[in-house]
């Protein structure tokens, strides 16, 4: 390809980034996307571009070139992902997404295959849409990365590729919050003293009914904090914060008792280790990617187990030196891995096609 027989010959590789999937809401996939891109570019070698929404330009690190798109959503922006992103010689598709013609060697980031796997969680036109294109650019990639063993499996199983796992890390503006912190999440939502927490968009996969019951057998409240597509058809006992600001986040884990994570899928599992760095101690299904992501940080349940969900909440909730000790483990698991580490091998994916970075 001209662009990499140009790089060969002693130039600088351009490298281009399908990012339309970045928002302000900062979602898992979202929060890879803008730490990714802040640990490639602060590796400073070489030029970055990326395409990015109009109103996500602000989340680019400011050395990566914004390729700006219109604000869409759907089918649109599974269009606007298949143009060209310039001249380049390595494209990434960091939500799967690839152009039509990459014209220099393609790689694409899996998250999960849910829309493979667990289809009911989504409409039946994203299903259709986002199979057609996830399927095309798994083909048409040069390497795939995937972001836990599990994903890779998944991959493997139903596109017969191989991927390169490069697990995330932590995100970096998380830290366990002060006293003061505490107290204003507290007040601002108006949480009880003792609480179980899940963060995460309402829908069947996080496995919140089986939750709801398990948290009213072990005598907790239940606090939902998250998008709630469902409009309350799950969990009816809880107390539903909706969508929190970022900036309540890391507070918001350090206000609950215990954090619970029962999804039956997940392709790598943020939050729960976003409650860890936080300083919570975490409950979390024995399922999919989740024990890679946890390690033995976290207590693992069947995320079928209602009376063994309910147990391991009481005996959280019943024990302080016991949720010392969990959340102790938690920070220590959370703390050992750092997104200079993703970029790096994140890199090492690049310099296997021929572009060093």
């Amino acid at each position: 390809m001209r662009g990499l027989q140009a790089y060969r010959s002693g130039m600088r590789a351009r490298v281009a980034y399908n990012a339309l999937a970045l928002r302000p809401s900062g979602t898992g996939v979202q929060t890879y996307i803008a730490e990714v891109l802040a640990a490639l570019s602060a590796r400073g070698n070489q030029p970055l571009r990326a395409s990015v929404q109009a109103d996500a330009i602000a989340l680019l690190p400011p050395t990566v070139e914004p390729l700006v798109r219109p604000v869409s959503s759907g089918l649109r922006r599974t269009v606007a992902g298949l143009r060209g992103l310039g001249p380049a010689d390595l494209v990434h598709g960091l939500d799967v997404d690839l152009p039509s013609r990459p014209g220099a060697p393609a790689v694409a980031t899996v998250h999960d295959l849910s829309v493979f796997d667990v289809p009911g969680s989504f409409s039946r036109t994203r299903v259709l849409g986002e199979r057609v294109v996830v399927g095309q650019a798994l083909r048409r990639a040069d390497v795939i990365i995937a972001v836990s063993s599990f994903t890779a499996a998944r991959v493997a199983e139903r596109f017969g590729r191989d991927a390169v796992v490069v697990l995330e890390a932590t995100p970096t503006d998380l830290a366990p919050a002060g006293v003061d912190e505490l107290a204003r999440v507290r007040t601002t939502y108006e949480l009880p003293a003792h609480f179980v927490l899940h963060v995460g968009t309402i829908e069947p996969r996080k496995n919140l009914a089986m939750l709801d019951v398990a948290c009213r057998q072990a005598g907790m409240p239940l606090v939902l904090a998250g998008a709630d597509p469902t409009r309350g058809s799950l969990a009816q006992a809880a107390i539903r914060l909706g969508y929190v600001p970022r900036r309540d986040l890391a507070a918001l884990y350090g206000a609950a008792t215990v954090v619970a994570y029962p999804s039956t899928y997940e392709g790598f599992g943020l939050p729960p280790l976003e409650a860890m760095r936080c300083g919570a101690p975490v409950v979390a299904a024995d399922a999919t990617s989740l024990p890679e992501a946890l390690g033995t940080a976290a207590d693992l349940v069947s995320p079928t187990d209602v009376d063994g969900w309910a147990s391991a909440i009481r005996a959280l909730t019943q024990d302080p030196d016991r949720r010392r000790e969990r959340a102790a483990d938690g920070r220590r698991w959370a703390g050992r891995r750092s997104w200079a580490e993703v970029g790096a091998e994140t890199a090492a994916v690049y310099a296997s096609v021929g572009v060093e970075l």
